[in-house]
């Protein structure tokens, strides 16, 4: 099985209200690969971002059943990481790799 690529496993960050708030704490929020495990996660955002990385936490969000216009489908499983970095160190998500 070849080993995946930087760019899969990190898919995108998460700008929201509360990521926006955890950035004072130098912490950043991404969306990442389903099968990532938290080294992986680590080098990714060290190689990409050129950055040094304290501490990686996982979050998993099981699929929902929603209704939209009368039809039921079920939203797909999502896994997040919450990447605390070193002090000294940042990363501006808003601007693109």
């Amino acid at each position: 099985m070849a080993k995946p690529s930087h760019y899969d496993v990190i898919l995108s960050p998460v700008i929201t209200e509360k990521s926006t708030l955890v950035s004072e704490h130098n912490q950043v929020i991404f969306k990442v690969a389903p099968k990532a495990t938290k080294p992986q996660i680590k080098a990714a955002v060290e190689a990409l971002f050129k950055v040094k990385v304290k501490a990686v936490n996982t979050i998993v969000r099981k699929g929902k059943l929603k209704a939209f216009r009368g039809m039921r489908a079920i939203q797909s499983d999502t896994k997040k990481a919450i990447v605390t970095l070193e002090g000294g160190h940042s990363i501006d998500v808003t601007t693109g790799l």
